[in-house]
């Protein structure tokens, strides 16, 4: 482990879609956003850079049905941009582009 942490930060948009994730999910995302920011790449995250058109951002899994993006922003800044159902969160990403 590093001595080095990242600082992962959020908006007021990330909090809505946090609320409305099932329980089981809101749970072991706090701890994954623990180790996000000990080691964006913990192979516990299944972290993946997504590919064209959505390029410069990330995606790491909470359960099988559930993922969370977000982007590098800076040294050691992570920046949370959404939580949803896998069949959606790439298309809302697409959207705000």
């Amino acid at each position: 482990m590093s001595d080095y942490r990242n600082e992962v930060f959020h908006d007021q948009d990330f909090l809505q879609d946090v609320r409305r994730l099932p329980v089981e999910a809101q749970r072991k995302l706090s701890w994954l956003i623990e180790l996000l920011g000990e080691d964006a790449f913990d192979s516990r995250l299944h972290t993946k850079p997504l590919s064209v058109p959505l390029q410069g951002i990330f995606s790491f899994r909470i359960t099988r049905d559930y993922r969370v993006a977000f982007k590098f922003r800076g040294d050691r800044m992570i920046q949370l941009l959404l939580a949803d159902k896998r069949d959606k969160i790439y298309e809302r990403l697409k959207r705000r582009q």
